[in-house]
Parts: C-alpha cells; sequence; structure tokens
C-alpha cells in the first residue's frame, strides 16, 4: 500500500492552515505554502491562535514548514501528498494545478479541499498520469475537532490509491472517512444546507424567534449545542451563501435549485456585513457591558440586537427527560404543539431530500448517516431518523403518500441488509471490521455482568470489556462493584481487561451530588468507607492478575482519570481532556490519584539527585491548578500519560487498538507489579517549600485563603505527612493521607459551597 510521510498544503487560508496542522498532530512532516512565505507564515500564525485550537500541543506547530508559490513550488513536488487548498474558485484551482503537474513526484497523490466544485472539472487538461493521482479530499471545520472526511475519487482515479487515502484518512488522521459522488457539495453539506434552508425558511416566516430555534435543533434532537444559529455565526454567513450559491450554479433541476434559495434576511445581513463570530456578530452578538458582556440576538423583524429572551417551550423539558434518542425525536415530532409543527416543517422535508438524492450522491445509506453524523454532530443521520420517527409519520409531515425509492427498497429488504443497502457496485473500500468493538460485542452476545453504572462485555480473543454506563460516566458504588467484579471475572476467566466505553465522556468523575448529600448529613462514616472502597477498587486494577488497559476518550476527570493513571498500559484517544480537577470542588484526589502522580513525579529524579522539589512541585502544581490535558498529546506533556502509553487518532478504532495492547501485555507473559513500600518523600523540608509557594501565590493576591488551605493540605500528603525529613513511606500510607484529608475537606462549609456550585454550574468556585 502507498505510504504517505509528508504532505505539502498549497494554501494557507483558514482551512489550509487547519488541515496543515491537523496532519502536524498526526505526526506528518507538511509544508504549508501561499502566494510567498510571508502570507504562508501569517496563515499559520493566525491558525495558532484560534479557539478551539487547531494544535494538539504548542510544539506540534514546529512540523510545519512554510514557503512560497513564488519560490517554493518545486519542493511540495517532493511530497507524498499535495493537497490544494486555496480559494474556491475554479480558474485559480485549475492555473495552481497545471503549475503543480510538471513538478509532482511520480508516486504522489494530488488532492482538492473543494467544498463543491465538481473534482474532474478540477483536473481537466492534466495529463492520465496526474489523474489516475488525483481525487478530491473534502475536510469538514474545523478540522482537528469534525471527523468528517469526504474523499471523491473520480472515473480515473487509480483504485489502490483509492484505498490507500481512505485507509490514511482512517487510521493515520483519525477522521471519519466517507467516499462519495462527485456531485454538487457531495453528501454533507448538500443534505445539511437542504435542512438550513428550511429552518431559514421558518425563521423568515416570523413565527419563532432565533432562540426558539436554537432550543428546538440543539441536544434535545441530538443535534450540537451550538445548534442552528450559533453554528452558522462560527462558521460565517459568506460561507453558507457562497455554498448556496455553488449549489444554484450546479443542480440541473430548477425545483431543486429553488430549495436551497435563502430568504432575504441572510442576503441583508451578509450586505451589512453580520457575517458571524469573525465579524464581531451575526445572528448573535457579544456586547460589552459594565460588568462584563452580554449576549445580544438579531431581532430578523427590525434587523436590530435586542437583549437574548429565554424560550417557552414545554415540550422540549418534558422531553429532556427521554434518555433515548429516537424516541425523544419521535415525541417531539408528533407532538400537537409549536415544536412538532417546527419539526414536521423542517425535519420531514430534509429526510425526503436525503432520501430522494442519495443514490445520486452516496455509495450507501450508512455513508449519508456517517457524513451527517461526522460533520454535522448528528446522533442519527437521515435513515435512522426514518427509522426513529417511522416512515408513515415522515410522509405524512412531508406532504406525500408514496415513500422515496430508497425507503421502499429498504422497508422491503431483510434487516441485516437495510443499513447497508448499495446503489449500485463500486470501487469502494469495505467498511473496516476493526471499528466500534464494543458495539459489535453486545450485539453478539448478552453482558457477562451488568448493574446500573456499568457493564462487564465479553470483547472477544479471551478480552473482557469494563464498559461505564451511567450519566456522564459519573463514578458510584454501582462503577465501583463492577470493577472488582471485572478483576475478579478477568482473572478468572480472561487473560486481560480493557476499560473504555463508546459515550463522549469515558468519566467525568465522582458522583459529586452523593458525595454532598452524604456530607450535608455528616455521615463521615459512610464517606470514609466510599473513599475506602474506592481506593481498593483502583489498586485492583494495578495489581490484577491479568494486564489491565484504560481507553479514555473525551473527559476523563477526577476519579476517571485515577482509574486511567493506573491501567498497566494507556490507549487514548488523541482527542482526551484527562486531568485532576478535585480542587475546584473544595478537595484533593483520594482514588490512589495524589499518590500516583507523587510516585510518576518521584520516579523521575536521577539517582543521587540532591533536590526532588522540582519534580514534586510538578505534581504540586498538576493538582493544585487542576491543569486539563488538551488532548492526549498534552496528557504526556503534562505527565498523566507515559512513554509506555500510546494514542489512537480515530475514535472509533481505540477499544480495537486498547484491546490489542491488552493481548500484547498477556501474550508477553504479563506478570503484575509487586506492592510499593519504598515511595521516596521529602518530609518538612519540601513540605515548607511548597508552603512557602502557596503563601507567596497568596500574598499576591492570585488564590483565595481557602485555595491556600487546599494547598497546604495537599502539600502535607506530598511531603508524606508530619514527618520530619526525607524518608521513605508505603503506598498505604499515602492512601491513608489521601482519605484523612479528603474527609476533613468535606466537613467544611466552603468545600460544600464549592461542589453545590459545581453541580449547578459544571463551573469550578474560587471561594
Amino acid at each position: 500500500m502507498q505510504r504517505i510521510h509528508s504532505i505539502a498544503v498549497l494554501g494557507a487560508g483558514a482551512m489550509g492552515a487547519q488541515i496543515a496542522a491537523h496532519a502536524a498532530n498526526a505526526g506528518i512532516s507538511v509544508l504549508l505554502l501561499d502566494l510567498d512565505a510571508a502570507t504562508a507564515r501569517e496563515g499559520l500564525k493566525r491558525a495558532r491562535k484560534l479557539r478551539p485550537d487547531p494544535f494538539f500541543t504548542p510544539e506540534t506547530a514546529r512540523r510545519i514548514a512554510v514557503g512560497g508559490f513564488d519560490t517554493d513550488l518545486e519542493r511540495a513536488g517532493e511530497h507524498d501528498w499535495i493537497l490544494e487548498a486555496v480559494v474556491e474558485r475554479l480558474d485559480v484551482k485549475r492555473e495552481l494545478l497545471a503549475r503543480v503537474e510538471p513538478l509532482r513526484a511520480a508516486h504522489a497523490i494530488v488532492s482538492s479541499n473543494t467544498s463543491g466544485i465538481p473534482v474532474a472539472s478540477l483536473a481537466e487538461g492534466r495529463g492520465e498520469a496526474f489523474r489516475r493521482h488525483w481525487l478530491g479530499t473534502h475536510f469538514f471545520n474545523p478540522p482537528r475537532y469534525l471527523p468528517l472526511l469526504e474523499v471523491i475519487p473520480t472515473a480515473d482515479t487509480d483504485s489502490a490509491l483509492l484505498d490507500a487515502m481512505v485507509k490514511f484518512g482512517d487510521h493515520a488522521l483519525g477522521k471519519g472517512v466517507v467516499v462519495a459522488k462527485d456531485t454538487p457539495n457531495f453528501i454533507g453539506n448538500r443534505i445539511g444546507m437542504f435542512g438550513v434552508a428550511r429552518i431559514l425558511e421558518q425563521l423568515a416566516g416570523g413565527a419563532y424567534t432565533i432562540e426558539e430555534v436554537d432550543a428546538m435543533t440543539g441536544p434535545v434532537i441530538g443535534r450540537p449545542r451550538s445548534a442552528t444559529f450559533r453554528t452558522l455565526d462560527i462558521a460565517g454567513l459568506d460561507i453558507l451563501a457562497h455554498v448556496a450559491a455553488n449549489l444554484a450554479e450546479r443542480l440541473e433541476n430548477a425545483d431543486e435549485r429553488a430549495a436551497f434559495a435563502l430568504p432575504p434576511l441572510v442576503a441583508g445581513m451578509v450586505e451589512r456585513g453580520w457575517i458571524g463570530s469573525k465579524a464581531g456578530g451575526g445572528f448573535y452578538r457579544k456586547q460589552k457591558t459594565g460588568d462584563g458582556s452580554a449576549i445580544l440576538t438579531l431581532d430578523p423583524g427590525t434587523m436590530d440586537y435586542r437583549a437574548r429572551r429565554s424560550p417557552r417551550l414545554p415540550a422540549l423539558d418534558a422531553a429532556a427527560a427521554i434518555d433515548d434518542h429516537g424516541e425523544r425525536i419521535r415525541t417531539l415530532f408528533e407532538g400537537r404543539d409549536r415544536v412538532g409543527e417546527f419539526l414536521r416543517a423542517t425535519l420531514a422535508p430534509t429526510l425526503v431530500y436525503a432520501a430522494e438524492v442519495a443514490p445520486q450522491i452516496a455509495h450507501t445509506i450508512d455513508d449519508v448517516d456517517r457524513a451527517m453524523r461526522w460533520g454535522f454532530g448528528w446522533e442519527l443521520g437521515p435513515f435512522e431518523l426514518w427509522d426513529a420517527i417511522g416512515v408513515d409519520r415522515v410522509l405524512e409531515a412531508a406532504g406525500r403518500t408514496d415513500p422515496p425509492a430508497i425507503v421502499r427498497a429498504v422497508q422491503h429488504s431483510a434487516p441485516p441488509a437495510a443499513g447497508s443497502v448499495r446503489f449500485r457496485e463500486g470501487r469502494i473500500p469495505p467498511r473496516a471490521p476493526d471499528l466500534q468493538i464494543l458495539h459489535r460485542a453486545k450485539e453478539r452476545r448478552p453482558p457477562v455482568r451488568r448493574n446500573a453504572g456499568a457493564s462487564l462485555v465479553d470483547l472477544g480473543d479471551g478480552v473482557l470489556g469494563l464498559e461505564f454506563h451511567s450519566k456522564m460516566n459519573a463514578i458510584g458504588g454501582d462503577t465501583v462493584a463492577m470493577m472488582n467484579a471485572g478483576v475478579e471475572e478477568a482473572s478468572r476467566n480472561f487473560d486481560a481487561l480493557v476499560i473504555g466505553n463508546d459515550a463522549p465522556a469515558f468519566s467525568a468523575g465522582a458522583n459529586l451530588m452523593l458525595l454532598l448529600l452524604e456530607a450535608q448529613e455528616e455521615n463521615w462514616d459512610e464517606i470514609d468507607l466510599m473513599v475506602r472502597t474506592f481506593q481498593s477498587a483502583v489498586l485492583g486494577l494495578r495489581y490484577a492478575a491479568v494486564p489491565v488497559v484504560a481507553a479514555p476518550a473525551g473527559l476523563a476527570l477526577g476519579g476517571g482519570c485515577e482509574i486511567v493513571l493506573h491501567g498497566d498500559r494507556v490507549q487514548a484517544a488523541a482527542e482526551t481532556y484527562m486531568g485532576q480537577v478535585e480542587v475546584g470542588a473544595g478537595l484533593i484526589p483520594a482514588g490512589c490519584g495524589t499518590k500516583e502522580l507523587l510516585v510518576r513525579f518521584t520516579a523521575c529524579v536521577p539517582a543521587g539527585a540532591a533536590d526532588p522539589l522540582p519534580c514534586i512541585q510538578q505534581a504540586f502544581e498538576l493538582i493544585g491548578f487542576g491543569k486539563v490535558s488538551t488532548s492526549a498529546a498534552d496528557a504526556r506533556r503534562l505527565g498523566l500519560l507515559r512513554d509506555t502509553d500510546a494514542v489512537t487518532m480515530n475514535r472509533e478504532r481505540l477499544l480495537a487498538d486498547a484491546k490489542s495492547a491488552a493481548l500484547e501485555l498477556a501474550r508477553a507473559g504479563y506478570q503484575p507489579p509487586a506492592r510499593r513500600n519504598v515511595i521516596p518523600v521529602g518530609g518538612a523540608g519540601v513540605r515548607a517549600a511548597l508552603d512557602l509557594g502557596v503563601h507567596i501565590a497568596w500574598r499576591g493576591g492570585h488564590i483565595s485563603d481557602y485555595d491556600a488551605h487546599l494547598g497546604r493540605t495537599l502539600s502535607r500528603i506530598l511531603a508524606g505527612g508530619d514527618l520530619p525529613h526525607a524518608t521513605t513511606v508505603s503506598e498505604q500510607r499515602l492512601l491513608d493521607l489521601e482519605r484523612e484529608a479528603f474527609l476533613s475537606l468535606c466537613g467544611e462549609p466552603k468545600t460544600q459551597e464549592r461542589i453545590a456550585h459545581v453541580l449547578k454550574t459544571g463551573k469550578p468556585l474560587r471561594n
């Protein structure tokens, strides 16, 4: 298979620079070119200032070299993949590709990041060898965070090259790759734009406010929190207008073109320069006030900004209690209220349109669903929504009596084929079997054990999976019980244990509501038992008879982080946000986390070193500042991941990679580590130094009185307790110190205030 070790990105605009950043995230050597080196350098500089950050770590940008078309285009020809990402104009792109052709190495792949220009037309006039190595690669913005990569081959594209690009996008870049047909705006933007046009129609009709529409098109129907209008502000209304214009130019059917026409409201906003966040405002605008800032909302009727209004839609509050996405959407869709009317007017025609155009734009209905999930953040794709709502309900709402042909075909197919109907035979690489192995395992056989908080799942090949499934995968008694059961079951009947799940969060930490209730009732013995039990379960993972691999993805905070820290190996998703955040809730890590970070950081002290304080200081700051990694790479930089731990770019491959890592350890003759009873601590000297730093921060007004109290509590543990000098202590001694401190803090009113604030707002309190 063709290997890609280096990429040249032609164009350092918003997309080009971010694609270069993500390639650098994947460890690829990147050359970023623009008209001249100064322009490319400025594009890279802008990318480094973007939030959310396109780079895993600040150091990642060092993998990118810059240059100009005027002096460095020949260097681009030496790279394995040449990716064009200049302005979305056919003439400009063709002219640049003509310059690239004679410089291209014989093996080099050339692609365009066009969002809608026909890929085949871009290569017109190029030679046969160029066209065999040519295809479209459409990244969604922002490339680091949106998984979708649409790969668009032409009739001339070499099939082996297509296969190589799909695998590279999947494995190396971590993308959800969909092979699309070379049609206007491909899959995601074609369907997504149609849906947006229907929503804008409803807004322009005056029946709904912007806040109401966003409330109805956000998480309650399985869409991102940014919903419709916040998303459009982020993307830019100029981009929206460009996509609509491209469709109007390239679609052949007049009725279809009319369906993509945007209401005058959008043109008016573009004329005024109200194109979104990058221009200071769009549908929403931030305005400075005397005590900070306020978010204003556009009133489409007056074209003035006004104060935000909280929408009053009782159906949304009632539906929020329904956990199942499909059932929740169906309930709202059927409602005889304003929410139901809105969804029937917008969602039904979108689903019908998706079904009608699917055979033109995609190779399978799975690809349509994946494109909308990965590119637009939908929990359920269009065909999954047909299933969830019901064909008859969708047709009735759309004013149709006959279903689109593909819906009719799926209805009449056997259930196993319903999710993978092909519209025609093609050269499409098959879907890999090692994706989403947890889901597949649960389809094959029932759980080994299960309770409300977690399950044990047979992952096959002698590997047991421990899956958390409470809300945000918070750790409570059920979770801890299943941790213990998992170690016992794996030690008796399996070769290895993998801890992971398919949820957005590995674990957001302990069940703070339960803890607060116990603290308010002064049930100190119960809290003591909770902490002891969790410590024991975490240590059980560390000293299990079989290898334990933790597979975090998304949030791994507090107790979730402590579980990860005690795996024999960690296989982390690239997007892992990990840290000990207990200080924000007025606590310190007491599930072996403080102990483990002390052990890890003191292990780096060179033999014979006179001063271990700098290493201990790292552990203190990591816990005391509640630092959370911005990626798995950042977690490694912070010391939360070790050199022996690994990272998976594609979230859907995470558990398969973790399973492979667990089997590797098992087959190598795994032996559990010896218990640690000789851990060096600094005693009074280290404690005094740490306390001095706390005092200086307090005197400088950087921390509150209670922050200082927490800092001194933490320094006592990291020093080994009330010891007069440096010595060694056992692991259990440090765990006792953790637990004692935790119990003491639970009795403090300010800690209880912090816990209550976190539960209410999701944010830490510095009281």
